[in-house]
């Protein structure tokens, strides 16, 4: 019997074309071009994650290697059961060459799942590596039973480079290093909240006390369980990893009871400009991990343009405030162009995903190199890291909101912007 990708090898022919740059960048024979699917939450709570997509594939059609594509874009609608539906749509309908996926291991990790059974190769970004890597293993708690991936390829940073961030944020305050952590029942959360894999040993580590109420499900509306539990610990740092409505309730319930900690530094929910706003001005001085700002000293294979000139654009574009996933979405294609430019047949996966393992590309978010560098040995095949800071929003005398990093030690190129301040 033949399998898919056998029939597609057997059957299509391939040839190369030159773009118009100069730069070699293939193109499927007989007039078709090549596939790409691409999958991100554009509803529901995670569509903050998702804000740039338009801009980002409008981006790169127009770019000098985006004739030879075709993008064909699915919203996950924030739910892991519709991000695997749609990928299989994507594969067996739609016939993608290759998938790209993008923001949070709910995304993430149900569409990699589908195209590693289906020997499609698929690149994502914007999940913590662990979430991504152990969260799709038959047994996350055996490490004995992990294997790598064939056709899955992911970058990104970790929990060890975020635990490194939020605790060097923390140091430049003077707290009693209690901090509170607010794990939701999803793949985030209990990687986070893991007692193992997650924050608690590395706080430790640094000499801070976490205290871990427990799991909840996401789109609570009471979280007095979590807050009693900070309350009695006395913690002076709330932590955690929130969709942003979650995080938009237990504030203002923790604010309603009078308690202000001296630092709440929240992954996922204090990513966007949008989820700080809606805050009004109890978003000041709110903490959260840094990946992708106008000032990193990047630029775009696909355009030549740096990161503030791509930030600046889509500001222009869009009128809205430059957000994270900029240059993460746009990074997706960068490596998709790279990858197809370097290959003969890119309707093989088997050669796709042989091209994407000696991928050596510098890209508007930084290197994309899957080479092990930084990565323990067990998911060195398949993740490579990309930098990681911490900021602090700020807000502006003439409204809205300024994101200022004020933590780069592990990435002293990026440069900041002020130094950490306690909430008040």
């Amino acid at each position: 019997m033949l399998d898919r990708r056998t029939f597609l090898r057997t059957t299509v022919a391939t040839g190369l074309t030159l773009a118009a740059s100069g730069l070699s960048a293939p193109a499927i024979a007989q007039g078709r071009k090549i596939k790409l699917g691409y999958v991100s939450p554009q509803t529901g709570p995670l569509a903050g994650f998702a804000e740039s997509d338009a801009y980002n594939i409008a981006k790169f059609l127009t770019s000098p290697h985006g004739g030879n594509f075709e993008v064909v874009v699915k919203d996950s609608q924030s739910n892991p059961n519709r991000a695997a539906d749609v990928a299989k749509e994507l594969i067996l309908s739609d016939k993608v060459n290759m998938m790209l996926v993008a923001s949070t291991p709910e995304t993430t990790n149900p569409v990699a799942g589908v195209c590693e059974s289906e020997g499609v190769p698929v690149v994502s970004t914007v999940a913590p590596w662990q979430p991504w890597f152990i969260g799709q293993q038959g047994n996350p708690r055996d490490p004995s039973t992990w294997q790598p991936f064939d056709y899955a390829y992911h970058y990104f940073w970790g929990m060890e480079d975020v635990i490194r961030v939020f605790t060097a944020m923390w140091n430049q305050l003077d707290t009693n290093r209690q901090v509170g952590g607010l794990f939701p029942n999803d793949a985030d959360g209990n990687a986070w909240g893991d007692p193992v894999n997650g924050l608690k040993p590395g706080l430790a580590e640094r000499g801070y006390d976490l205290t871990n109420p427990g799991s909840f499900q996401n789109l609570s509306d009471d979280f007095s369980a979590q807050i009693n539990a900070f309350k009695s610990a006395r913690t002076d740092i709330i932590t955690g990893v929130l969709i942003p409505p979650d995080f938009t309730t237990f504030w203002n319930q923790l604010r309603q009871q009078g308690i202000t900690p001296k630092a709440v530094t929240v992954a996922k929910a204090l990513l966007f400009p949008q989820s700080v706003e809606a805050l009004g001005d109890a978003g000041h001085n709110l903490s959260s991990e840094v990946w992708w700002t106008p000032s990193h000293p990047f630029k775009s294979s696909l355009t030549g343009q740096s990161s503030a000139e791509l930030a600046s654009d889509f500001i222009e574009q869009s009128g809205r405030p430059w957000t994270q996933p900029i240059g993460f979405v746009h990074s997706l294609f960068e490596v998709a162009a790279d990858v197809m430019g370097r290959v003969e047949d890119p309707t093989d996966g088997d050669l796709v995903a042989e091209a994407l393992a000696t991928t050596q590309l510098e890209t508007v978010v930084g290197k994309v190199a899957w080479n092990g560098e930084g990565v323990p040995e067990f998911a060195a095949k398949n993740v490579c890291k990309t930098p990681l800071t911490g900021g602090q929003w700020r807000i502006k005398e003439d409204g809205g909101y300024d994101l200022v990093v004020v933590e780069n030690g592990a990435a002293p190129e990026i440069p900041t912007g002020g130094q950490m301040e306690a909430l008040t």
